[in-house]
């Protein structure tokens, strides 16, 4: 018997779509069936994979978004609800990371990091989830009540590396973050779950794996291979689908069994 998800007729908001797992998330869910909104700052980036979508049939949308900038995060979804509609997903997937010491970080440093994956993180899934609340209560228009967030954290939210330990401590956050947001949004229909990524190959990091220091570390790994974005896709869908009613507040490693 055949097992298919259809997310036709939902509207999914992702951050970070420039590039890498959000630009993949993207394509994941617009062949799925949803209208994609693409926000990010690099707009022509986003053009590019609005294109893209397009051309493969989809319906997809880009909005600028700095989610370091608390006003820029409240008129990227208000105009993403004027122009597409209600949002029914959100990836909340920006963020940022640098190689450093602990006694090398510098304030700015520390506040790079946690502006853009908790701070940032946060008001975006608060303005969405605003909204989502607001249709939930019947006090705003939407044919679809409820909703769906999956916050992108990381393996290392769950395991800390060495010289990325800021970063490990924003994507921690993130975790707790979620469970937050499950505890108290559950209640209206909305479903929030962590989806934490391990090492995979983007355009961003795609050179390293070519370094000594790159292949030192994938033999370091327990299967001695990186993932690549679209191995996300099943625990994705999956998550942004009504199929998804009983998962609120988890917490999923899709790491190959790194912090095992």
């Amino acid at each position: 018997m055949a097992y298919s998800i259809d997310l036709s007729g939902r509207i999914a908001f992702i951050t970070g779509a420039s590039s890498g797992l959000g630009a993949q998330f993207a394509r994941t869910l617009s062949a799925a069936g949803a209208a994609v909104v693409l926000a990010s700052r690099r707009i022509d980036k986003l053009k590019d994979l609005r294109a893209q979508i397009e051309g493969q049939g989809g319906d997809a949308h880009v909005i600028e978004l700095d989610v370091a900038d608390h006003d820029s995060i409240k008129s990227a979804v208000a105009h993403a609800e004027t122009e597409v509609g209600s949002i029914d997903i959100l990836i909340n997937n920006s963020g940022v990371s640098a190689t450093q010491r602990l006694q090398d970080v510098a304030p700015e440093d520390f506040d790079f990091i946690f502006d853009t994956n908790v701070k940032g993180a946060f008001f975006v899934a608060q303005e969405v989830g605003k909204r989502m609340i607001a249709r939930a209560k019947g006090a705003a228009p939407g044919s679809y009540t409820g909703g769906r967030i999956v916050n992108i954290a990381s393996m290392a939210g769950l395991r800390v590396l060495p010289q990325i330990g800021v970063y490990c401590m924003s994507k921690a956050a993130v975790i707790q973050m979620t469970k937050a947001q499950a505890a108290e949004w559950g209640k209206f229909g909305i479903n929030v779950n962590a989806l934490c990524p391990g090492y995979i190959d983007t355009e961003i990091n795609h050179e390293h794996w070519h370094t000594d220091a790159g292949a030192k570390l994938v033999q370091m790994l327990p299967r001695k291979r990186i993932g690549h974005p679209q191995d996300l896709d099943a625990i994705l869908v999956t998550l942004c689908s009504d199929q998804s009613h009983f998962i609120n507040g988890a917490v999923i490693a899709a790491d190959d069994g790194f912090g095992v």
